[in-house]
């Protein structure tokens, strides 16, 4: 086998996986190996080395996957999304934790047979954080990631018991079960909402914002299920992707963190369709808040204070609230459609 740098994706059919492939592909000493329940897009294949298709929170098909390559770098993307969490909590605790504990485990047990480190990209969420009422939102601010870590969702539950148990991994694990001191390189970035252009959001919460968009690109009415009010922190998938890979390549002295927020931009709803009415002025948007989602969004903050990931790798997004809509989003979707 050659040099190659080998990367692992799971959940690689997913909004990010498409960026996240379409970029590292970029690179010829790249080795891509994806791993997904559906069948990968085809436009991806010719980019990728090998298909797995599974879940991955299968052991005997993920052994066979780190038996068979000498694995660098993993972006575990692989989850079930929070509205889909809410409606089937038993699952998304199966997928969520246990494939991420399956591939933590077999990455660690790996990693000491074959005496080389792994990089484990871990994308964590805004979710993590639950706030108790909208008048301590709102006079918060931007919050950092050690503040409200009590969140209401089982997305944000999952992902937050996550961060911990990569953390485990990474720092105390090695105490505890190696004499190397061979450790799991565990690096979690907590994105805010994330709209693309290129694919049909699949069960955010935070999914409103490009549901509004696509819908105006397709004539399409369309009622949103917050209030105009709302207001959460988003980011377009380009500076999602610059993230990971700007993450990826920073030198692990340098990294005083395990855990770092990122984000745009924060908009509300109503700011939101009036920049996409504007760019699609016969769009119909309406709002008809639901429930419970509504009390998932109220429970999320506004912004998210990303000075830890300015200071520690240079963090900067390309994408302010206008530039994301007028040099991204709008001309992007229009080619879509």
């Amino acid at each position: 086998m050659d040099k190659k740098n080998t990367i692992f994706i799971t959940g690689a059919n997913g909004e990010i996986g498409h960026g996240l492939i379409i970029k590292l592909s970029d690179s010829k000493d790249v080795r891509i190996i994806t791993l997904d329940l559906s069948k990968l897009d085809t436009k991806l294949k010719p980019l990728i080395y090998e298909e797995f298709r599974g879940s991955v929170t299968d052991k005997n098909l993920v052994n066979k996957i780190f038996n068979k390559y000498k694995i660098n770098t993993i972006y575990h993307l692989a989850a079930i999304l929070s509205t889909g969490a809410e409606k089937n909590p038993e699952l998304a605790q199966e997928v969520n934790v246990g494939g991420t504990a399956l591939l933590l485990e077999i990455a660690n047990r790996n990693m000491i047979k074959l005496q080389h480190k792994i990089k484990f990209i871990f994308p964590s969420t805004v979710a993590v954080y639950g706030i108790l009422d909208i008048k301590t939102k709102q006079k918060t601010g931007a919050i950092k990631e050690n503040e409200y870590l009590t969140p209401i969702t089982m997305y944000g539950i999952n992902k937050l018991y996550c961060e911990n148990l990569g953390k485990y991994y990474s720092e105390s694990y090695r105490l505890l079960a190696t004499h190397n001191k061979r450790y799991i390189d565990f690096r979690c970035v907590r994105f805010p909402g994330i709209i693309s252009a290129s694919t049909i959001p699949t069960g955010g919460t935070s999914d409103y914002a490009p549901e509004i968009l696509h819908a105006a690109a397709k004539g399409q009415k369309y009622k949103c299920f917050v209030r105009p009010d709302t207001t959460i922190p988003f980011m377009v998938m380009p500076d999602a992707i610059k993230a990971l890979l700007q993450l990826v390549e920073v030198p692990k002295k340098k990294l005083r963190h395990a855990i770092y927020n990122v984000q745009g931009f924060s908009a509300s709803a109503k700011e939101i369709s009036k920049i996409v009415k504007f760019a699609f002025p016969e769009s119909k948007i309406s709002f008809n808040p639901d429930i419970n989602r509504q009390k998932i969004v109220d429970s999320w903050p506004e912004s998210i204070d990303d000075t830890r990931a300015k200071k520690d790798w240079g963090w900067k997004p390309n994408f302010n609230f206008e530039r994301a809509f007028r040099d991204y989003l709008v001309p992007e979707i229009k080619k879509n459609y």
